[in-house]
């Protein structure tokens, strides 16, 4: 039945356009048509501000889909440290600095676009995908999705960024609300038989104070005959980070009416508290290097062979510590808790506990992780070739390979109760503002441990790869006569996986003397002064750590990091797909109209490897029980299974006169499941018997949009448009809750014996969804010298029973205004978003606040070959906040973050 329907989208699609490229013929058959070939869009070198915006507007104007578009000279002149800071500036597209629940940093790392997810938005390299990796552990196996990391993407690679916000048949599948094509150069592009860029500077970021070097070079040669060509180009980008922030870790737990505080207060019996409050300090060293190499050569006039590749890698070494009051083991008792509590909406939203002689119970956890070797890497080969068979007639081939790995290969990681019988006080101040606490004891050194209420923990050897080898070709035949203009074609088959074959999940080793206070370190630093002022609230002050070298020996002396015991299943997983597409596509033009139709047919086999603690009975095949880990014995599930999806699309343009531009479009379109969703980890967590896990069954997502806009260009840099957009969402993914048995590992430490209890666990649903929007958008010259640019984009999503969309903000909107001359530049930029929902944490939703950023960059031309640039990000200082939300108590504050200012100073030269 969902062929039929889809054949039937196609056919009356199909139908509407013909109809209307016969209706176009028909009143204006006294206007000449002209030939002029729908082709891609073509590299172009453009030197300044207003001279690249001006060939960007070119470009949106005379493609035959709505895209938006960023040339490299407009790069450069932007504050934009990768592709993301770049893209974030057009309209109907958001970017996210985290892509699962480990909080924003100070660099964008996922572009979506209108108002979903960035897993339905495809990624691709020069027309092919790329594979990607993670350096944060938690996107490595646990929300594993199909969206690029941008951290590994320099702004430096780039000529050109298209965002083709309406589907086109010859486009790559699986961007459901559309894709970004990233242009890289070629060697026969270039102008000049020999051109050489370099750039050097450094980096300051504000809150570790402290500078990085930076560097860039880029060299390229052809011959003067234009036939062969070659392209180097190198980065290595270094900075320090620093985040300082709040985290409410394990959600809000309740008061049972048989908990002696609700025996002495009854007014408390039901209400709830926010489990864990921490003062987190994360930390970290990125490191990016890598470059591009690209050959291309014309061995006869009409063929040319280009081959190409990419490598790059971010090391990121990185130290969260999190301070933490452990409201869950004292509140139930009630101990010490003194009069002037107040409760909201039913929760206790200040409490102060006294401090309790001879209390065995610790009022806080300290939890101190770090993950040398922590990286994330992207690398790509391809072989392309161009025959022009006859003046009507070209073939195109490409055979490519792509790697993605994210790593962890070692978490040195140590949790110590502290504050015993200390007390500890809280007052919450709403969703805006982070909660101020108190935690009793002496929380600048490490004298009060408390290592028995402890724990070891943290994946080690983790490697996961992201890999495709695909083969394609592409072939389009011109015509000279009548109003179609060119018939495309082609097909692709590509192999994909995603997986992570090992990891060991280290625990205490009980034959040493790890719950001994006395055998830990007593030297050990301090939180910066300002730590808690930075955030805005009252923490405990001067908080001690160990260096990542204390982390290291203490495991090395107490962990048991034995990889038969100790092997941990529940990260184990390994998806495997087999794509082959073909397609059609009939270009045509007739007057002041033109477009294209046509359709794209996609088959996925589909292999999913999965572990779980029971033998999964609709499985294909299942090997099992597998035991020997000390987490128990488990099943190794795979589950096959495959479909197919005609995917119709067609464009509409209406060239009005030399400044009007209609366009209209219709298009079905398709995004795999996130891997993670199908076959991700089971995350338990033994305090709050809570987790997620995947859904091997899922279906992909089919998106039916209807696209129209109307563009005036009243100047050669002018722009004014307006755009409407609808998807309509079948089988998105969202998540729902069911009840699942696992291994309590403390609880079955405390008994001696195999303990399993029923945890939560939000797993992923196909339900239904659908996004509707609007798009304006501004770009105004003043004079010679100046320019504003203003976009706005109002996005309205949900799911099924009126659940929000993940990604969906409601309202985005930037402004920018720019001055140049023959010497100066300059560019000040402002971006917002409005809260969005940003995923499950156990079985919470928790949203992301709105945010805004400011940032500016400068440049002088100082001679004819050097300018000096100075970049400035997150200049306003903004403060990440996230809020959870649930039926029982609504809206609670989640996490907030800040992480400073950074200023980039380069100098530039060019041959």
């Amino acid at each position: 039945m969902s062929h039929r329907k889809t054949l039937l989208a196609a056919s009356i699609i199909a139908s509407l356009c013909i109809g209307g490229t016969l209706h176009a013929q028909d009143t204006s058959q006294n206007t000449a048509p002209r030939k002029e070939k729908v082709k891609e869009l073509a590299a172009i070198t453009v030197t300044g501000i207003r001279d690249s915006e001006a060939e960007s507007l070119a470009l949106k104007k005379d493609a035959a889909s709505h895209v938006e578009i960023v040339t490299a000279e407009d790069i450069g002149k932007l504050p934009a440290k990768n592709v993301a800071d770049t893209l974030q500036r057009l309209p109907g597209v958001n970017i996210s600095s985290a892509s699962a629940s480990e909080g924003g940093f100070d660099e964008n790392d996922r572009v979506s676009l209108r108002g979903t997810n960035p897993s339905l938005t495809q990624t691709l390299v020069n027309g092919h995908t790329i594979g990607t990796g993670d350096w944060f552990v938690l996107s490595q196996v646990q929300t594993v999705g199909r969206s690029v990391s941008y951290s590994l993407l320099p702004a430096e690679v780039v000529s050109q960024v298209v965002v083709h916000k309406t589907s086109e048949a010859r486009l790559v599948e699986g961007g459901a609300a559309g894709s970004v094509d990233i242009i890289t150069r070629k060697p026969l592009e270039f102008a000049k038989p020999m051109t050489a860029e370099a750039s050097i500077g450094g980096v300051y970021s504000d809150l570790p104070s402290d500078t990085k070097p930076q560097f860039s070079g880029l060299f390229n040669w052809k011959n003067d005959s234009n036939t062969a060509g070659v392209l180097v180009q190198a980065f290595y980008e270094k900075r320090s980070l620093q985040r300082n922030g709040q985290e409410i870790v394990g959600g809000y737990s309740q008061i049972q009416a048989t908990d002696p505080i609700a025996v002495a207060h009854p007014d408390l019996a039901g209400v709830y508290y926010p489990n864990l409050t921490g003062a987190a300090l994360f930390t970290q060293q990125r490191e990016r290097k890598g470059g591009v190499v690209d050959f291309e050569i014309k061995p006869t006039d009409n063929l040319t062979l280009d081959l190409s590749g990419f490598y790059s890698k971010l090391k990121a070494d990185n130290y969260n510590r999190n301070y933490l009051m452990w409201a869950s083991q004292f509140v139930p008792s009630g101990a010490g808790l003194q009069p002037g509590y107040t409760v909201s909406n039913g929760v206790l939203t200040s409490a102060n506990f006294a401090p309790v002689a001879g209390s065995t119970t610790p009022y806080g956890v300290y939890d101190q992780i770090s993950r040398p070797g922590a990286s994330s890497e992207s690398k790509y080969l391809t072989l392309d070739a161009d025959w022009r068979v006859t003046d009507h007639f070209d073939l195109k081939g490409q055979v490519g390979t792509t790697r993605g790995t994210g790593a962890s290969p070692t978490q040195d990681v140590i949790e110590l109760g502290t504050a015993v019988g200390a007390g500890a006080s809280w007052g919450m101040r709403g969703i805006g503002q982070p909660t101020n606490w108190t935690l009793g004891g002496d929380n600048s050194s490490p004298s009060g441990i408390y290592p028995q209420a402890g724990w070891i923990f943290g994946g080690q050897g983790i490697k996961v790869k992201d890999k495709e080898d695909w083969a394609q070709f592409d072939g389009e035949l011109d015509f000279d006569d009548g109003a179609l203009t060119s018939l495309q074609f082609g097909g692709r088959y590509a192999k994909h996986e995603r997986s992570n074959p090992f990891e060991v999940a280290q625990g205490p080793n009980f034959a040493t003397d790890w719950q001994n206070p006395a055998a830990y370190p007593t030297s050990h630093q301090n939180y910066p002064g300002d730590f808690g002022s930075s955030l805005g609230a009252t923490f405990p002050s001067n908080i001690w750590y160990y260096t990542p070298g204390q982390l290291a020996q203490i495991d090395a002396q107490f962990a048991n990091r034995d990889p038969v015991s100790r092997f941990y299943f529940n990260d184990i997983y390994k998806v495997q797909e087999k794509d082959s597409a073909a397609y059609v596509q009939l270009n045509w033009q007739s007057g002041i109209a033109s477009g294209n139709v046509g359709v794209r047919y996609v088959k996925t086999d589909e292999t999913i490897g999965y572990t779980s603690t029971a033998p999964d009975a609709e499985a294909s095949s299942v090997t099992g029980p597998i035991t020997g880990s000390a987490f128990g014995a488990y099943y190794w599930n795979v589950y096959k299974h495959n479909y197919g999806k005609f995917l119709p699309s067609a464009n509409l343009k209406f060239d009005i006169n030399d400044q009007w531009v209609a366009r209209f479009a219709a298009s079905q379109t398709m995004t795999r499941p996130d891997y993670s969703a199908l076959a991700g980890s089971v995350s338990a967590d033994d305090l709050t018997h809570t987790g997620s896990g995947g859904n091997p069954k899922l279906k992909p997502l089919i998106s039916t949009n209807f696209d129209a806009a109307v563009e005036w260009y009243f100047a050669p840099r002018g722009l004014l448009s307006a755009g409407v957009y609808a998807m309509n969402l079948k089988d998105y993914v969202n998540f729902g809750n069911e009840v699942r048995s696992f291994k309590d590992l403390q609880a079955t430490q405390n008994a001696g014996q195999d303990v399993y209890s029923d945890y939560l666990i939000s797993v992923p649903t196909n339900v239904k969804g659908q996004v509707r929007g609007l798009e304006l958008n501004y770009i105004q010259p003043i004079g010679d010298n100046f320019g504003v640019q203003a976009n706005y984009t109002y996005a309205d999503g949900h799911a099924t029973g009126n659940k929000p969309l993940q990604g969906t903000s409601k309202n985005t909107y930037n402004v920018s205004g720019y001055f140049e001359n023959k010497r100066f530049n300059a560019r000040i930029s402002y971006t917002y978003r409005s809260q969005f929902y940003a995923g499950v944490s156990r079985t919470d939703t928790y949203f992301q606040q709105g945010i805004g950023n400011l940032a500016a960059s400068f440049g002088v031309q100082l001679t004819d070959y050097m300018s000096l640039s100075l970049d400035a990000m997150n200049l306003n200082n903004p403060k990440l906040k996230y809020y959870t939300k649930n039926d029982a108590y609504g809206k609670q504050p989640y996490a907030f973050y800040v992480n400073g200012r950074q200023y980039y100073l380069n100098l530039r030269f060019k041959l």
